[in-house]
């Protein structure tokens, strides 16, 4: 067990209990396990209380956006090797690149060399972190976590867009919760950072998108991105 400083404040983590609680939600949950995604979440956000429950859910946002963009570099590499046609990543706006080249690429979030699945342990980092935010913010680097929700969120919706990805109830409710947990991070910060280009992007828009069963093709709701980050972000 070891003691961080964080300005005048001390923060006790065990990083063994951290590497056991990460292990034990890499291999109790995900696609390979039976349930529903909503009810595997709230499975997974128990684990994520204390102070180190809280830092293991900021590591799950972290390596989830640290691969997805590993991944997306890899692909636009493949993609150089067979066309010649070199195109970067930018994780700041990933936006301009599924616009140009969404047809040629693969929405990479649902197997990343990580092992977390967005729809279950990211679903459950971003609950865990938001309804503790104020705790979190002392114990982390909670400006880093905050770019890493927003880059998730902004791959999610590139998905609907460019990438062919059906808005289903699961994918609709992840995206309403990383707002929701970008919203409460970032109003418990001594000052509130300015918003990503992605997300000025979005609320210039009121673009409304039909959400499905995740089993069929049901139409069960909408979801309008835009309107929601005005009114969550903004107020």
């Amino acid at each position: 067990m070891r003691l961080f400083g964080l300005g005048k404040r001390k923060v006790q983590q065990d990083l063994g209990q951290q590497a056991a609680l990460l292990a034990q939600i890499r291999e109790g949950f995900g696609a390979h396990v039976q349930g529903r995604y909503p009810d595997q979440a709230a499975g997974v956000t128990p684990f994520l209380q204390g102070d180190d429950g809280l830092l293991v859910a900021g590591t799950i946002l972290r390596e989830f956006a640290d691969t997805a963009n590993d991944a997306l570099a890899a692909q636009l590499a493949d993609l150089y090797r067979r066309t010649g046609h070199r195109m970067v990543v930018d994780r700041r706006n990933y936006r301009p690149l599924w616009r140009d080249a969404g047809n040629a690429l693969q929405w990479p979030l649902f197997a990343l060399p990580c092992g977390f699945h967005p729809y279950i342990h990211v679903q459950a980092a971003a609950t865990a972190i938001g309804r503790n935010a104020g705790r979190y913010i002392d114990v982390t680097d909670s400006y880093a976590t905050l770019t890493h929700l927003f880059e998730a969120l902004d791959l999610l919706i590139c998905g609907w867009e460019f990438g062919r990805v059906r808005v289903d109830a699961d994918s609709a409710m992840l995206a309403d919760r990383l707002i929701v947990c970008a919203t409460d991070l970032r109003s418990a910060m001594p000052q509130e950072p300015p918003l990503p280009q992605p997300v000025r992007e979005l609320m210039r828009r009121n673009n409304t998108i039909d959400v499905y069963l995740p089993t069929g093709q049901q139409i069960v709701g909408q979801f309008n991105p835009g309107k929601t980050m005005r009114e969550k972000l903004l107020a």
